[in-house]
């Protein structure tokens, strides 16, 4: 007999957003030595088993979908390609911005791409499994346990396993704060019709992630003027981005313009043990009334805006049980038109996923010497811009699904923000 899984809220939610996105989160981890395969394999397979939606078809029933658990062989999950290194950065980005499918029976690619005697290595998994909260988790238990596997030769199986359920976030709260949370049926956030200037969207339209890199010294010199005035690195991102919106975009200065940030609900979890790997992120708004007669009074309207939904005990948890109660008591396919109505899918999202570990991701003693994570790729006319740090290097991410006309229009984006940053860290 099959064996089924449930399919979370989260999970619901993601499949909603095909018509927004890929849902496909992208990592990347280059390494100066060979990754051992067969020990990656092998931990693959130990984790896979631990956490058996990675291997799970989403079966969409448009009433009660689910996941089917699949039988699957580990060449399924692990491509390895030793290519030139002229060819590496085209090899990696084929890799990354390809898509799975959620009826596939795997829902994680992993590539191993070896030159000279370095590596690569490249992730992409369905959002509907977990969030980069707990892909950022995945990564480190499994250079974890292939480090253990390498030393001891004794197959690991060091992977939290549990709920997946949304719910986890009310069990901390006391008897009243849960009852409160739990009738928050409004949805605070609100329709800004500004968006992103990419061009129409074409069906010839293809994927592609650009970035942008910023140093350790210009990391260092954004945190110290962040903190004499009171921001935080977040803080000071957001501003960046507001700040080259509104002149990529051509807003006028007198506009008020809002920017979705990714929140994640662990926040309000005190010991996540005894959870599987799952979504606790959620969307809140950032808005300023207007663009700042300079860079500074923009980060100021940014740290009002931000800390006035920080002050809130429940921050990220308004809307949910709305979310839960239409998911529930309606078959799918209403239940997804009705939460159409009432959803504004954000057309500006800022996704900080934070530090990326290097001593946690390191390989026998090997720290990666560069990487990133991303979110999915966007479809016209949304965009999300990632963030995130490795030994204090910054890379922001954007990936979009469209032409070269577009991909021009990011790389005059990335040099707007570049600017941005810099008249921040100057002071």
């Amino acid at each position: 007999m099959e064996r089924k899984l449930n399919a979370e809220l989260w999970d619901k939610m993601h499949y909603l957003f095909r018509d927004y996105n890929d849902r496909m989160v992208h990592v990347e981890l280059r390494y100066d030595y060979k990754i051992n395969v067969e020990a990656l394999k092998t931990v693959l397979v130990c984790f896979f088993e631990k956490a058996p939606v990675l291997h799970s078809a989403f079966s969409d029933n448009r009433i009660r979908p689910y996941w089917t658990v699949k039988d699957y062989h580990v060449d399924d999950i692990l491509t390895v390609k030793t290519v030139e290194e002229d060819a590496l950065d085209s090899e990696i980005n084929a890799f990354l911005v390809q898509y799975i499918p959620p009826e596939a029976g795997v829902q994680m690619k992993v590539a191993v791409f070896f030159h000279g005697e370095s590596s690569v290595l490249c992730i992409v998994e369905n959002h509907m499994c977990m969030d980069g909260g707990d892909l950022k988790y995945f990564l480190n238990a499994l250079c974890e346990n292939y480090n253990a596997y390498v030393e001891t030769g004794k197959s690991p199986v060091v992977l939290r396993t549990g709920t997946r359920s949304y719910e986890a976030v009310y069990e901390d709260f006391t008897a009243t704060e849960r009852r409160v949370a739990k009738s928050l049926y409004k949805n605070i956030n609100k329709k800004d019709g500004h968006g992103f200037p990419l061009t129409p969207d074409n069906i010839r339209d293809t994927s592609f992630i650009a970035k942008r890199k910023f140093s350790a010294e210009t990391f260092d010199k954004l945190r110290a003027e962040g903190k004499k005035r009171g921001a935080t690195i977040n803080d000071m991102l957001l501003t960046a981005y507001f700040d080259a919106l509104y002149k990529i975009a051509g807003f006028s200065p007198a506009d008020s313009l809002s920017v979705s940030c990714a929140i994640d609900l662990r926040r309000h979890i005190k010991d996540n043990a005894d959870q599987g790997v799952t979504n606790q992120t959620v969307w809140m708004q950032c808005r300023v009334p207007n663009m700042g007669c300079n860079i500074f009074e923009t980060l100021e309207y940014v740290k009002a805006s931000s800390a006035s939904f920080k002050r809130d005990r429940f921050m990220g948890l308004h809307g949910l049980p709305l979310l839960s109660l239409g998911y529930r008591v309606l078959p799918l396919a209403a239940s997804e038109e009705i939460i159409k109505v009432g959803y504004a899918n954000p057309l500006i999202a800022m996704s900080n996923i934070g530090v990326l570990d290097a001593g946690k991701l390191s390989l026998e003693g090997h720290e990666p010497t560069d990487g990133f994570m991303s979110g999915a790729v966007k479809y016209k006319p949304y965009v999300l811009l990632s963030a995130t740090s490795l030994r204090k290097e910054l890379t922001m991410s954007m990936c979009v699904r469209g032409n070269d006309e577009d991909r021009a229009i990011v790389n005059r984006f990335f040099d707007l923000y570049e600017q941005s940053i810099a008249l921040l860290a100057a002071g």
